[in-house]
């Protein structure tokens, strides 16, 4: 009886450790995210309040003067080659089946003339991106496009289906995959399995959903081969640990996910309408693509790839089908501007290697008459494709070029923003345009990449954190009712930029002044309605919504994350662990534990040195040798339960399969030692 009245203690004072063991909760996109709460309501907004202004209404006109948004190619595009199209595009949760994670008829409204709160050309962009169904590329080349933010491409092979990318979730995929085989299957009896895999690059709306269509049992039996670029499983299962939580946090605006779905909305996010919000899988690659060219023959089709690292994806591979003619140009080139850095947060891109991988692209592929993508409608015609590739190979060398040209003449990353525009030549190509990266903030990503963040001026060395220099420039202003003058004064004059600057110090210094947020709201309002960029839109209307309704309390859904957890190296997870420790309560620690993982033979051991947490795998080569707190003995898929919920500590410490070794207590002020983040915290408000 003591023995279980210790074990009910411990385990009531581990639920803390349970919460915060790795916490890789927000490893992934938001897409693993429930409906928010709200929390610091201030006031409810009516459609008045949120109408465009005189000024919007004329720069959204000017756009549309400035180009020829009547031309129908890219409609004829969008369109030709349809099979079928479902109505009513609903894909329900595998877990909850009253809760969608694709809804294409939200998107509904996307018909006919721009309204007045919405860039004409994104607009354009999101009728485009509404264009759904099942596609024949050429006989033998199929796509689905429209059932998540990225495409899935079917190619015919001898003995089945040869799968290019399979999407973000598995529910989406499990149905854009039954969706094309009960028209495919018409068209090529009795062949309806998958004989391979190809995974362009190490982002999740590309691989997530490759567990809804055929099962890792099935992979294992039938030696479906899984093709893959070198350093896939690497950078897929490790792009967002570290920073995850402010990823996540970050990405609730980038992708509009707490915005209505309407015309004072959420749209389109350029790529497409938004990622899929369900459950994300993957499987480790068996085929590895390392260098260009690459030829390999798959189920009787044969492949050319190139090897494009470093580019869109840290991970990334293009490849060319000579005997179709056809280009997959994964996400190296799309039809719009992309990210050389992207709002979630993520390392910059290399611009020029980028723009050189296009070139190379262009030529080793030159005879390609069709060209397809893993986002957007194809393109046909090899002197279309050669004007395309160049078209985006310039865009980023230039942006690349122009910003190190100004950069060497000291110009700051804002001077540069502002200064640089594409050319004529690029600028009025509809696949050049902003809809997801930006001229402004990808030249901010040149400068970053080469220089950081420090531009040069000594006044910007140490500044003052911002909340000190809000009051200080609230404090000069003369107090906030001078502010709020000014800031209106901008506002009437439709220099909305700048009243957003004075309102942000403001709001800063004052939260809770309710004239103040409505302003800055409606100055975010004018910001997003006139936005060609999806994601600027989706910010700065999410910041509207949040100063509004008060912060989003977004809770993350670990369960979603089960299948990708159990594939991600455990060592990613000490990382994320070492980024929780709470360095001022860790001062002269020196704790130890060993957590073994009795399925793996794998034993790794974890310290505190210097307020630092470490970790080492332990071996026969480097054994423990010192005294540890605690050893956790445990399963691999038990952790991962721990991990997503679908088990607790009781349960563990109860289990046949774990126990504890040494004294539990010890293992109790180890993780009491780190932080649980806020996945909530501010960015418009402060955090309460």
């Amino acid at each position: 009886m003591v023995i279980i009245s210790h074990k009910k203690n411990t385990v009531n004072n581990l639920r803390h450790s349970k919460e915060l063991l790795l916490l890789c909760s927000s490893m992934l996109l938001i897409a693993c995210s429930s409906a928010p709460a709200r929390t610091g309501t201030v006031t409810s907004v009516s459609g008045d309040n949120r109408a465009p202004t005189t000024a919007t209404i004329k720069a959204n006109s000017q756009v549309a003067k400035q180009l020829n948004l009547n031309d129908q190619q890219d409609f004829t595009d969008a369109r030709r080659g349809l099979i079928a199209s479902p109505k009513d595009l609903k894909i329900p949760s595998s877990k909850d089946a009253s809760k969608n994670v694709w809804n294409m008829s939200a998107y509904d409204f996307i018909e006919g003339e721009a309204p007045a709160t919405v860039n004409p050309s994104l607009w354009r962009q999101a009728q485009l991106n509404n264009i759904q169904g099942l596609f024949e590329v050429t006989p033998g080349i199929y796509q689905v496009r429209g059932f998540d933010l990225s495409n899935m491409t079917l190619i015919k092979g001898d003995s089945g289906w040869i799968i290019i990318d399979t999407m973000t979730s598995k529910e989406t995929a499990r149905y854009a995959y039954d969706f094309a085989m009960q028209h495919l299957a018409k068209r090529y009896p009795n062949t309806t399995n998958v004989s391979a895999i190809l995974f362009t690059h190490s982002h999740v709306d590309h691989f997530g959903g490759v567990l809804g269509i055929v099962s890792q049992q099935d992979i294992e039996r039938k030696k479906i081969p899984i093709i893959a670029p070198a350093g896939f499983i690497e950078e897929a299962t490790s792009e967002n640990i570290i920073a995850g939580n402010a990823m996540l946090r970050r990405a609730v605006y980038m992708y509009g996910k707490d915005l209505a779905r309407d015309e004072f909305g959420h749209i389109d996010t350029g790529l497409g309408k938004s990622p899929a919000f369900g459950e994300v899988s993957i499987t480790k690659p068996t085929v590895l693509i390392d260098r260009t060219p690459t030829k390999l023959n798959i189920d009787g089709v044969k492949f050319e790839f190139q090897y494009t690292p470093e580019s869109e994806a840290p991970a990334e591979l293009t490849f060319y089908l000579p005997e179709y003619k056809a280009f997959g140009g994964a996400e190296l080139v799309s039809r719009n501007m992309h990210n050389l850095y992207t709002l979630r947060g993520a390392k910059v891109r290399d611009a020029l290697k980028w723009s050189g991988y296009i070139e190379e692209a262009r030529n080793i592929f030159g005879d390609a008459d069709i060209y397809f993508g893993s986002h957007h409608w194809p393109m046909w015609g090899q002197d279309n494709i050669q004007k395309f590739l160049k078209q985006q190979r310039d865009t980023y060398k230039f942006i690349h070029d122009q910003t190190v040209r100004r950069m060497n003449k000291g110009m700051t990353p804002g001077e540069i923003a502002e200064d640089i525009t594409l050319p004529t030549s690029l600028s009025q190509e509809f696949y050049n345009r902003e809809y997801y990266g930006t001229v402004k903030h990808n030249a901010r990503a040149v400068y970053q990449g080469y220089l950081g963040w420090y531009d040069g001026n000594p006044a910007h060395l140490d500044p003052l954190p911002d909340p000190q220099r809000a009051t200080a420039y609230v404090d000069l202003a003369g107090g906030s009712n001078n502010v709020l003058l000014k800031a209106q004064k901008a506002f009437d004059e439709d220099n909305y930029r700048w009243a957003a600057e004075l309102l942000n110090h403001l709001v800063s210094v004052e939260p809770k002044n309710i004239v103040a947020r409505e302003l800055l709201a409606r100055s975010y309002d004018q910001l997003g309605y006139q936005a060609e960029s999806g994601p600027w839109r989706d910010v700065y209307l999410t910041g509207a919504l949040e100063l509004r309704q008060g912060t989003s309390n977004t809770s993350v859904n670990l369960a979603a994350t089960k299948d990708l957890l159990l594939q991600t190296p455990v060592s990613n997870f000490f990382d994320t662990l070492a980024v929780r420790l709470k360095s001022e309560d860790a001062a002269n620690k020196d704790t130890k534990i060993v957590i073994n993982f009795t399925d793996l033979n794998e034993s790794h051991l974890l310290w505190i040195e210097n307020s630092v947490l470490h970790h080492r795998l332990v071996d026969d080569s480097k054994p423990v040798e010192e005294k540890v707190n605690a050893t956790l003995n445990l399963p691999h898929a038990m952790f991962v339960d721990l991990l997503v919920g679908e088990t607790d500590f009781k349960g563990m410490l109860l289990s046949k399969e774990s126990k504890v070794d040494g004294n539990p207590l010890g293992l109790i002020g180890f993780f009491r030692l780190f932080e649980k983040p806020n996945s909530s915290f501010g960015i418009v408000l402060p955090d309460e």
